[in-house]
Protein backbone atom coordinates (compact mmCIF):
# COMPACT_ATOMS: atom_id res chain seq x y z
CA UNK A 1 0.00 0.00 0.00
CA UNK A 2 1.11 3.40 -0.83
CA UNK A 3 2.55 5.53 2.32
CA UNK A 4 0.55 8.49 1.48
CA UNK A 5 -2.51 6.24 1.73
CA UNK A 6 -1.23 4.44 4.70
CA UNK A 7 -1.08 8.08 6.74
CA UNK A 8 -4.29 8.90 5.46
CA UNK A 9 -5.93 5.88 7.14
CA UNK A 10 -3.93 7.16 10.20
CA UNK A 11 -5.38 10.16 10.36
CA UNK A 12 -8.89 9.07 9.64
CA UNK A 13 -8.01 5.87 12.39
CA UNK A 14 -7.38 9.45 14.99
CA UNK A 15 -10.87 10.59 13.76
CA UNK A 16 -12.69 7.48 14.70
CA UNK A 17 -11.17 7.12 17.85
CA UNK A 18 -12.07 10.46 18.93
CA UNK A 19 -15.79 10.25 17.65
CA UNK A 20 -16.29 6.73 18.97
CA UNK A 21 -15.14 8.04 22.54
CA UNK A 22 -16.68 11.56 22.59
CA UNK A 23 -19.72 9.14 22.10
CA UNK A 24 -19.53 7.01 24.33
CA UNK A 25 -18.99 9.74 27.39
CA UNK A 26 -22.34 11.11 26.04
CA UNK A 27 -23.98 8.20 28.06
CA UNK A 28 -24.50 8.49 31.80
CA UNK A 29 -24.92 4.69 31.89
CA UNK A 30 -20.73 4.48 30.53
CA UNK A 31 -19.86 7.70 32.42
CA UNK A 32 -20.73 6.06 35.70
CA UNK A 33 -19.07 2.68 34.95
CA UNK A 34 -16.17 4.40 33.65
CA UNK A 35 -15.79 6.83 36.37
CA UNK A 36 -15.52 4.34 39.08
CA UNK A 37 -12.64 3.48 41.15
CA UNK A 38 -14.47 0.36 42.34
CA UNK A 39 -16.45 -2.00 40.30
CA UNK A 40 -18.14 -5.38 40.91
CA UNK A 41 -17.79 -7.85 38.52
CA UNK A 42 -21.07 -7.30 36.85
CA UNK A 43 -19.91 -3.48 36.36
CA UNK A 44 -16.51 -5.21 34.60
CA UNK A 45 -18.54 -6.90 32.09
CA UNK A 46 -20.78 -4.19 31.01
CA UNK A 47 -17.73 -1.79 30.89
CA UNK A 48 -16.04 -4.33 28.59
CA UNK A 49 -19.13 -4.49 26.50
CA UNK A 50 -19.75 -0.89 26.36
CA UNK A 51 -16.56 -0.71 24.53
CA UNK A 52 -16.38 -4.07 22.79
CA UNK A 53 -19.38 -3.71 20.78
CA UNK A 54 -18.89 -0.44 18.75
CA UNK A 55 -15.59 -1.23 18.08
CA UNK A 56 -15.87 -4.79 17.30
CA UNK A 57 -18.63 -3.40 14.59
CA UNK A 58 -15.56 -1.22 12.90
CA UNK A 59 -13.84 -4.70 12.86
CA UNK A 60 -16.57 -6.57 10.97
CA UNK A 61 -16.75 -3.21 8.68
CA UNK A 62 -12.53 -3.46 8.03
CA UNK A 63 -13.08 -7.43 7.42
CA UNK A 64 -16.10 -6.38 5.05
CA UNK A 65 -15.10 -3.68 3.31
CA UNK A 66 -11.07 -4.35 3.00
CA UNK A 67 -10.91 -0.56 2.04
CA UNK A 68 -11.75 1.18 5.34
CA UNK A 69 -8.75 -0.18 7.56
CA UNK A 70 -8.75 2.99 9.75
CA UNK A 71 -12.08 1.41 11.56
CA UNK A 72 -9.87 -1.28 13.37
CA UNK A 73 -9.17 0.03 16.60
CA UNK A 74 -8.89 -3.19 18.12
CA UNK A 75 -5.38 -3.11 19.46
CA UNK A 76 -5.78 0.78 21.07
CA UNK A 77 -9.60 0.01 22.84
CA UNK A 78 -7.94 -3.40 24.56
CA UNK A 79 -5.34 -1.65 26.67
CA UNK A 80 -7.63 0.74 27.09
CA UNK A 81 -10.58 -1.76 28.24
CA UNK A 82 -7.64 -2.77 30.47
CA UNK A 83 -6.30 -0.02 32.43
CA UNK A 84 -9.25 1.67 32.84
CA UNK A 85 -11.42 -1.59 34.08
CA UNK A 86 -8.60 -4.12 35.04
CA UNK A 87 -7.67 -7.45 33.62
CA UNK A 88 -11.03 -9.19 33.39
CA UNK A 89 -12.73 -5.96 31.42
CA UNK A 90 -9.39 -5.88 29.18
CA UNK A 91 -9.15 -9.69 28.88
CA UNK A 92 -13.32 -9.78 27.90
CA UNK A 93 -13.24 -6.79 25.85
CA UNK A 94 -10.31 -7.99 23.94
CA UNK A 95 -11.45 -11.08 22.96
CA UNK A 96 -15.29 -9.89 22.12
CA UNK A 97 -13.48 -7.30 19.65
CA UNK A 98 -11.80 -9.66 17.98
CA UNK A 99 -14.52 -12.68 17.46
CA UNK A 100 -15.31 -10.44 13.90
CA UNK A 101 -11.65 -11.19 12.70
CA UNK A 102 -11.44 -14.82 14.41
CA UNK A 103 -14.90 -14.99 11.75
CA UNK A 104 -13.08 -14.00 8.60
CA UNK A 105 -10.03 -16.36 9.81
CA UNK A 106 -7.59 -14.18 11.46
CA UNK A 107 -7.37 -16.57 14.46
CA UNK A 108 -4.68 -15.24 15.77
CA UNK A 109 -6.06 -11.79 16.65
CA UNK A 110 -8.35 -13.77 19.79
CA UNK A 111 -5.44 -14.82 21.76
CA UNK A 112 -3.43 -11.58 20.87
CA UNK A 113 -6.24 -8.90 22.10
CA UNK A 114 -6.72 -11.40 25.30
CA UNK A 115 -2.93 -10.88 26.07
CA UNK A 116 -3.20 -7.22 25.68
CA UNK A 117 -6.25 -6.41 27.65
CA UNK A 118 -4.61 -9.22 30.48
CA UNK A 119 -1.29 -7.18 30.30
CA UNK A 120 -2.81 -3.67 30.41
CA UNK A 121 -4.99 -5.01 33.30
CA UNK A 122 -1.92 -5.65 35.42
CA UNK A 123 -0.32 -2.64 34.56
CA UNK A 124 -3.31 -1.35 35.81
CA UNK A 125 -2.82 -3.17 39.61
CA UNK A 126 1.21 -1.91 40.05
CA UNK A 127 -0.02 1.65 39.07
CA UNK A 128 0.85 3.90 41.99
CA UNK A 129 -1.78 6.45 42.12
CA UNK A 130 -5.13 6.57 39.73
CA UNK A 131 -3.78 9.86 38.30
CA UNK A 132 -0.88 8.31 36.28
CA UNK A 133 -3.56 6.53 34.21
CA UNK A 134 -5.51 9.64 33.52
CA UNK A 135 -2.52 11.89 33.02
CA UNK A 136 -1.09 9.66 30.34
CA UNK A 137 -0.14 11.95 27.29
CA UNK A 138 -0.79 11.00 23.94
CA UNK A 139 2.72 13.48 22.89
CA UNK A 140 5.47 11.08 23.39
CA UNK A 141 7.71 14.22 24.33
CA UNK A 142 5.42 15.33 27.30
CA UNK A 143 5.70 12.19 28.65
CA UNK A 144 9.42 12.09 28.37
CA UNK A 145 9.73 15.36 29.78
CA UNK A 146 7.76 14.57 32.81
CA UNK A 147 9.96 11.49 33.15
CA UNK A 148 12.78 13.40 33.21
CA UNK A 149 11.69 16.13 35.61
CA UNK A 150 10.48 13.77 38.29
CA UNK A 151 13.33 11.51 38.12
CA UNK A 152 16.08 14.32 38.49
CA UNK A 153 15.46 14.81 42.31
CA UNK A 154 15.10 11.32 42.82
CA UNK A 155 15.64 8.57 40.55
CA UNK A 156 13.31 5.46 40.68
CA UNK A 157 13.88 2.52 38.18
CA UNK A 158 10.40 2.16 37.43
CA UNK A 159 7.79 4.86 35.66
CA UNK A 160 4.27 4.30 35.27
CA UNK A 161 3.29 6.19 32.03
CA UNK A 162 6.71 5.56 30.23
CA UNK A 163 6.34 1.88 30.82
CA UNK A 164 2.96 2.22 29.46
CA UNK A 165 4.35 3.79 26.71
CA UNK A 166 6.90 1.02 25.48
CA UNK A 167 3.67 -1.37 26.61
CA UNK A 168 2.00 0.19 23.36
CA UNK A 169 5.21 0.31 21.48
CA UNK A 170 5.99 -3.41 22.23
CA UNK A 171 2.50 -5.23 21.74
CA UNK A 172 2.25 -3.35 18.67
CA UNK A 173 5.84 -4.61 17.55
CA UNK A 174 4.27 -8.04 18.65
CA UNK A 175 1.77 -7.83 16.38
CA UNK A 176 3.87 -6.89 13.68
CA UNK A 177 6.02 -10.23 14.33
CA UNK A 178 2.63 -12.20 14.08
CA UNK A 179 1.56 -11.05 10.65
CA UNK A 180 4.97 -10.87 9.20
CA UNK A 181 4.97 -14.99 10.83
CA UNK A 182 1.64 -15.87 9.83
CA UNK A 183 0.07 -13.12 7.60
CA UNK A 184 -3.46 -14.65 7.07
CA UNK A 185 -4.01 -15.26 11.23
CA UNK A 186 -3.78 -11.29 12.13
CA UNK A 187 -4.46 -8.05 10.78
CA UNK A 188 -1.81 -5.15 10.94
CA UNK A 189 -1.45 -2.34 8.96
CA UNK A 190 2.53 -2.26 7.76
CA UNK A 191 4.77 -0.47 5.32
CA UNK A 192 8.52 -0.91 4.14
CA UNK A 193 9.49 2.94 4.59
CA UNK A 194 10.65 3.63 8.25
CA UNK A 195 9.43 7.16 8.22
CA UNK A 196 5.62 5.86 7.89
CA UNK A 197 6.21 2.81 9.88
CA UNK A 198 7.38 5.11 12.90
CA UNK A 199 3.87 6.61 12.00
CA UNK A 200 2.14 3.40 12.61
CA UNK A 201 3.91 3.01 16.02
CA UNK A 202 2.89 6.68 17.04
CA UNK A 203 -0.90 6.23 15.62
CA UNK A 204 -1.25 3.50 18.37
CA UNK A 205 0.07 5.75 21.13
CA UNK A 206 -1.85 9.06 19.88
CA UNK A 207 -5.29 6.93 20.09
CA UNK A 208 -4.94 5.62 23.50
CA UNK A 209 -4.20 8.92 24.41
CA UNK A 210 -6.47 10.88 22.84
CA UNK A 211 -9.15 8.63 23.65
CA UNK A 212 -7.91 8.88 27.51
CA UNK A 213 -7.53 12.64 26.79
CA UNK A 214 -11.35 12.91 25.89
CA UNK A 215 -12.38 10.93 29.10
CA UNK A 216 -10.45 12.71 31.40
CA UNK A 217 -11.64 15.74 29.93
CA UNK A 218 -15.29 14.44 30.76
CA UNK A 219 -14.01 13.18 34.42
CA UNK A 220 -12.61 16.37 35.37
CA UNK A 221 -15.65 18.40 34.13
CA UNK A 222 -18.00 16.10 36.62
CA UNK A 223 -15.73 16.34 39.26
CA UNK A 224 -16.13 20.42 38.96
CA UNK A 225 -19.40 19.55 38.64
CA UNK A 226 -19.73 17.57 42.03
CA UNK A 227 -18.04 20.36 44.00
CA UNK A 228 -20.37 22.84 42.55
CA UNK A 229 -22.67 20.53 44.20
CA UNK A 230 -20.69 20.93 47.59
CA UNK A 231 -20.95 24.60 47.54
CA UNK A 232 -24.17 25.10 46.88
CA UNK A 233 -25.30 22.36 49.62
CA UNK A 234 -22.93 24.53 52.25
CA UNK A 235 -24.48 27.82 50.55
CA UNK A 236 -28.16 26.26 51.67
CA UNK A 237 -26.78 24.84 55.05
CA UNK A 238 -24.85 28.88 55.84
CA UNK A 239 -28.21 30.09 54.88
CA UNK A 240 -30.79 27.82 56.87
CA UNK A 241 -28.39 28.13 59.94
CA UNK A 242 -28.39 31.97 59.49
CA UNK A 243 -32.53 31.87 59.14
CA UNK A 244 -32.74 29.78 62.81
CA UNK A 245 -31.57 31.62 65.12
CA UNK A 246 -32.64 35.28 63.47
CA UNK A 247 -36.37 33.56 64.60
CA UNK A 248 -35.03 32.29 67.56
CA UNK A 249 -33.75 35.87 68.38
CA UNK A 250 -36.85 37.55 68.06
CA UNK A 251 -39.08 34.93 69.77
CA UNK A 252 -36.54 35.34 72.62
CA UNK A 253 -37.19 38.82 72.44
CA UNK A 254 -41.00 38.32 72.87
CA UNK A 255 -40.60 35.89 75.29
CA UNK A 256 -38.51 38.10 77.36
CA UNK A 257 -40.71 40.74 77.35
CA UNK A 258 -43.57 38.78 79.60
CA UNK A 259 -41.40 37.00 81.91
CA UNK A 260 -41.51 39.57 84.77
CA UNK A 261 -45.54 40.84 84.55
CA UNK A 262 -46.99 37.80 82.66
CA UNK A 263 -45.00 34.65 83.75
CA UNK A 264 -47.65 32.28 83.03
CA UNK A 265 -47.96 33.25 79.50
CA UNK A 266 -44.19 33.36 79.29
CA UNK A 267 -43.73 29.91 80.01
CA UNK A 268 -46.81 28.46 77.33
CA UNK A 269 -44.76 30.63 74.63
CA UNK A 270 -41.87 28.75 76.01
CA UNK A 271 -43.42 25.28 75.36
CA UNK A 272 -44.38 26.41 72.16
CA UNK A 273 -40.82 27.69 71.20
CA UNK A 274 -39.85 23.77 72.22
CA UNK A 275 -42.16 22.46 69.77
CA UNK A 276 -40.52 24.44 67.35
CA UNK A 277 -36.98 24.06 67.94
CA UNK A 278 -37.65 20.10 68.60
CA UNK A 279 -39.43 20.31 64.53
CA UNK A 280 -36.50 22.81 63.48
CA UNK A 281 -33.59 19.86 64.72
CA UNK A 282 -35.07 16.95 63.59
CA UNK A 283 -35.74 17.93 59.94
CA UNK A 284 -32.31 18.54 58.11
CA UNK A 285 -34.50 18.83 54.77
CA UNK A 286 -33.58 21.41 52.22
CA UNK A 287 -37.03 21.01 50.95
CA UNK A 288 -40.32 20.28 52.78
CA UNK A 289 -44.53 19.86 51.19
CA UNK A 290 -45.85 23.45 51.49
CA UNK A 291 -48.02 21.60 53.95
CA UNK A 292 -45.53 21.15 56.44
CA UNK A 293 -44.58 24.99 56.21
CA UNK A 294 -48.21 26.21 57.00
CA UNK A 295 -48.20 23.89 59.94
CA UNK A 296 -45.00 25.08 61.79
CA UNK A 297 -46.18 28.60 60.92
CA UNK A 298 -49.49 27.59 62.56
CA UNK A 299 -46.81 27.24 65.58
CA UNK A 300 -44.90 30.20 65.12
CA UNK A 301 -48.56 32.19 64.87
CA UNK A 302 -49.60 31.17 68.12
CA UNK A 303 -46.74 32.46 69.97
CA UNK A 304 -47.14 35.93 67.78
CA UNK A 305 -50.56 35.68 68.87
CA UNK A 306 -49.57 35.90 72.64
CA UNK A 307 -47.45 38.74 72.16
CA UNK A 308 -50.05 40.64 69.82
CA UNK A 309 -53.47 39.66 71.77
CA UNK A 310 -55.89 37.55 70.22
CA UNK A 311 -57.85 40.14 69.29
CA UNK A 312 -55.31 42.22 67.51
CA UNK A 313 -54.38 39.47 65.46
CA UNK A 314 -56.25 37.17 62.73
CA UNK A 315 -54.73 34.71 60.55
CA UNK A 316 -57.08 34.14 57.10
CA UNK A 317 -55.97 30.88 54.65
CA UNK A 318 -56.93 30.56 51.56
CA UNK A 319 -54.90 27.34 50.78
CA UNK A 320 -55.81 25.59 47.38
CA UNK A 321 -55.36 21.85 48.82
CA UNK A 322 -53.70 20.37 45.35
CA UNK A 323 -50.93 22.97 46.31
CA UNK A 324 -50.37 22.04 49.65
CA UNK A 325 -47.83 18.71 48.70
CA UNK A 326 -45.54 20.85 46.30
CA UNK A 327 -42.49 20.90 47.62
CA UNK A 328 -40.67 24.03 48.94
CA UNK A 329 -37.48 25.70 50.39
CA UNK A 330 -37.87 24.85 54.06
CA UNK A 331 -38.58 27.55 56.47
CA UNK A 332 -39.99 29.90 53.22
CA UNK A 333 -42.63 31.46 55.28
CA UNK A 334 -41.32 32.73 58.22
CA UNK A 335 -39.38 35.54 57.17
CA UNK A 336 -42.61 36.42 55.27
CA UNK A 337 -45.06 35.83 58.18
CA UNK A 338 -42.55 38.12 60.58
CA UNK A 339 -42.17 40.68 58.05
CA UNK A 340 -45.47 41.49 57.58
CA UNK A 341 -45.90 41.43 61.68
CA UNK A 342 -43.07 43.06 62.47
CA UNK A 343 -43.32 46.27 59.35
CA UNK A 344 -46.61 46.12 59.05
CA UNK A 345 -48.88 45.48 61.80
CA UNK A 346 -46.78 46.33 64.86
CA UNK A 347 -46.77 49.69 64.25
CA UNK A 348 -50.58 49.62 64.06
CA UNK A 349 -52.51 50.20 67.04
CA UNK A 350 -55.66 48.40 66.49
CA UNK A 351 -53.43 45.33 65.18
CA UNK A 352 -54.48 43.76 61.47
CA UNK A 353 -54.88 40.27 60.08
CA UNK A 354 -52.67 37.79 57.81
CA UNK A 355 -53.42 36.47 55.06
CA UNK A 356 -52.18 33.07 53.25
CA UNK A 357 -52.81 32.40 49.86
CA UNK A 358 -51.53 29.52 47.55
CA UNK A 359 -52.91 28.20 44.44
CA UNK A 360 -51.56 26.68 41.52
CA UNK A 361 -50.98 27.80 37.95
CA UNK A 362 -49.80 25.76 35.21
CA UNK A 363 -46.49 24.74 36.03
CA UNK A 364 -46.09 27.23 38.80
CA UNK A 365 -47.43 27.84 42.67
CA UNK A 366 -48.04 31.22 43.72
CA UNK A 367 -47.62 31.72 47.76
CA UNK A 368 -48.82 35.23 48.63
CA UNK A 369 -48.38 36.66 52.43
CA UNK A 370 -50.34 39.67 52.40
CA UNK A 371 -51.18 42.20 55.47
CA UNK A 372 -53.46 44.97 55.77
CA UNK A 373 -50.99 47.10 57.94
CA UNK A 374 -49.44 50.37 57.59
CA UNK A 375 -47.50 49.26 54.48
CA UNK A 376 -44.19 51.19 52.85
CA UNK A 377 -43.78 54.29 51.12
CA UNK A 378 -43.27 52.64 48.00
CA UNK A 379 -43.68 49.89 46.26
CA UNK A 380 -41.00 47.82 44.62
CA UNK A 381 -39.66 44.59 42.90
CA UNK A 382 -37.55 42.39 45.08
CA UNK A 383 -35.70 40.64 42.57
CA UNK A 384 -33.93 36.96 44.08
CA UNK A 385 -30.59 38.81 44.14
CA UNK A 386 -31.46 41.94 46.07
CA UNK A 387 -32.06 43.02 49.67
CA UNK A 388 -35.03 45.83 49.25
CA UNK A 389 -34.24 46.91 52.75
CA UNK A 390 -36.71 44.79 54.57
CA UNK A 391 -33.72 42.98 56.92
CA UNK A 392 -32.24 39.41 57.33
CA UNK A 393 -34.77 37.64 57.42
CA UNK A 394 -36.50 38.77 53.63
CA UNK A 395 -32.77 39.03 52.30
CA UNK A 396 -31.89 35.45 53.16
CA UNK A 397 -35.31 34.45 51.27
CA UNK A 398 -34.45 36.41 48.20
CA UNK A 399 -31.03 34.57 48.24
CA UNK A 400 -31.90 31.50 48.94
CA UNK A 401 -34.47 31.51 46.32
CA UNK A 402 -31.69 32.58 43.62
CA UNK A 403 -29.27 29.77 44.39
CA UNK A 404 -32.10 27.16 43.96
CA UNK A 405 -34.30 28.77 40.92
CA UNK A 406 -31.42 30.85 39.41
CA UNK A 407 -33.90 33.34 37.51
CA UNK A 408 -37.09 31.31 37.07
CA UNK A 409 -38.37 32.54 40.95
CA UNK A 410 -38.91 36.09 42.14
CA UNK A 411 -40.04 37.89 44.60
CA UNK A 412 -42.11 40.80 44.64
CA UNK A 413 -43.44 43.26 46.51
CA UNK A 414 -46.27 45.61 46.08
CA UNK A 415 -47.63 47.60 49.22
CA UNK A 416 -49.65 50.99 49.61
CA UNK A 417 -48.88 52.86 52.71
CA UNK A 418 -51.66 53.24 54.76
CA UNK A 419 -53.42 50.24 53.22
CA UNK A 420 -51.00 46.97 53.88
CA UNK A 421 -48.17 45.38 51.83
CA UNK A 422 -48.80 41.67 50.03
CA UNK A 423 -45.23 39.78 49.00
CA UNK A 424 -45.73 36.94 46.08
CA UNK A 425 -43.53 34.16 45.04
CA UNK A 426 -44.29 32.08 41.91
CA UNK A 427 -42.19 29.44 42.15
CA UNK A 428 -41.55 26.81 39.11
CA UNK A 429 -42.77 23.35 40.00
CA UNK A 430 -41.42 20.18 39.08
CA UNK A 431 -43.15 16.94 38.28
CA UNK A 432 -41.14 15.25 41.65
CA UNK A 433 -38.84 15.39 44.31
CA UNK A 434 -36.67 14.63 42.35
CA UNK A 435 -36.01 16.46 39.56
CA UNK A 436 -36.39 18.88 42.29
CA UNK A 437 -33.19 17.75 43.82
CA UNK A 438 -31.35 16.89 40.81
CA UNK A 439 -32.03 20.94 39.72
CA UNK A 440 -30.98 21.76 42.60
CA UNK A 441 -28.43 19.78 43.92
CA UNK A 442 -30.37 19.56 47.67
CA UNK A 443 -31.78 16.65 48.81
CA UNK A 444 -35.75 17.01 49.24
CA UNK A 445 -37.65 15.30 51.68
CA UNK A 446 -40.57 13.22 51.28
CA UNK A 447 -44.36 14.13 51.33
CA UNK A 448 -45.60 13.81 54.83
CA UNK A 449 -48.62 11.93 56.42
CA UNK A 450 -51.46 14.56 56.09
CA UNK A 451 -53.39 17.00 54.22
CA UNK A 452 -53.12 20.10 56.25
CA UNK A 453 -56.91 21.54 56.01
CA UNK A 454 -57.07 25.25 54.53
CA UNK A 455 -59.27 27.78 57.02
Amino acid sequence: MEPRIILIHLLIKLGVAAAVSSALVRSKEFKKLLFQEHRATRQKIYLALWMAIPIGLGVWIRCSVSSFLAGDLSLETTLLLGIMGGRLSGGLGGGLIALPAVLHGEWAALPFNVVCGILAGQLRRVAPEREDIWSFSPFIDLSIYRWIRRNLPVPRLFDWQITFLLTIVGLRFLQTEIWRFRPASIFSLESSNLWVEGAIYLSAVMVVGTELKIFNTVRIQNKLEEQERFLLQARMVALQNQINPHFLFNTLNSISSLVRFDPDTAREMIIKLATILRRLLHSADSFVPLREEVEFIDNYLDIEVVRFGRDKLNVIKELDPASLEVMVPAMLLQPLVENCLKHGLSPKIEGGSITLRSRLIKSHLIIEVEDDGVGMASAHLLEPDGLGGTGIGMANVAERLKVLYGDSAKMMIESQEGVGTQIRLPLPVLPNPEELMTATTIATAPAGKSLHKAE
